[in-house]
């Protein structure tokens, strides 16, 4: 049994707005490696021929393989008590009139599958598809096809459809990363979540929100260049770490209506 200090305890309970990032270790507790198995058939391509606009005109094929692939690992896993315990969280602050918002570098919609609402996703998802041309989103279920070897055409302009996740040299979501810069900047607590902290412009989130006076906390197993500047670490997986934390928050709320 995990115990966590009181103030931060105190300090969830309290707050009316919590801010969330996670990370590709939250993905991986559930089976998704982190972007690609260094070990695996993938492991001999550079991230950029891979994900990338120019590795996709380059080599099609090879890309809509790739995220075949990932798909397939996607809907084998399932969400863990990481994700399950944070879509508990945003729904008991709703109840009690505050807010989480839920912010990912992920693109596996595991957060979704947990029940999870609003979350914005920072690199997209791949769930979702649009044209590389004309960009109109487009309905393609790719387990619905699972032997189709090259991108399939768009049907108002003969373009290629693509997954809806950034790819390298692509911007970020604008809305997407307002939203996110909003509640960095207006929350009470900040939890960065299975995150090594050294992506940009999601990794400046977290420095934001304590700029702005919110109590950051971090929770990974391992040390990672946001530690030093944590108010709060918790050296755990979000799995193990996440559901006990909101278990204490609950008991203490409890006992404070007595």
């Amino acid at each position: 049994m995990m115990t966590f200090h009181q103030h931060l305890l105190r300090a969830l309970v309290e707050a009316r707005a919590v801010a969330v990032l996670t990370g590709a270790g939250v993905s991986a507790e559930s089976g998704v490696a982190t972007f690609r198995d260094p070990n695996g058939l993938w492991a001999k391509f550079r991230p950029e021929e891979l994900a990338s606009m120019d590795g996709f005109l380059k080599n099609p094929a090879l890309v809509w393989e790739w995220y075949q692939a990932r798909r397939e690992v996607i809907e084998r896993v399932t969400p863990n008590p990481g994700h399950y315990a944070l879509a508990a969280m945003q729904a008991w602050y709703a109840e009690r009139g505050g807010a989480l918002t839920l912010i990912t570098q992920n693109v596996d919609r595991l957060h979704h599958r947990a029940g999870s609402t609003d979350v914005l996703e920072l690199h997209g998802n791949i769930v979702e598809n649009y044209c590389s041309r004309c960009t109109r989103p487009h309905d393609y279920r790719y387990s619905d096809n699972p032997d189709v070897k090259e991108p399939p055409r768009c049907s108002y302009c003969g373009g290629m459809i693509r997954p809806a996740v950034v790819w390298f040299g692509e911007m970020l979501p604008v809305n997407i990363l307002a939203a996110a810069h909003h509640a960095a900047e207006h929350c009470d607590v900040f939890l960065s979540i299975g995150t090594s902290a050294e992506v940009y412009p999601a990794a400046g989130l977290p420095l934001e929100a304590k700029q702005h006076g919110a109590l950051l906390v971090e929770i990974n197993p391992h040390p990672t260049v946001l530690t030093r500047y944590a108010d709060e670490v918790i050296a755990a997986p979000s799995g193990e770490a996440l559901p006990q934390l909101f278990e204490q928050m609950r008991l203490l709320s409890s006992a404070a209506s007595i």
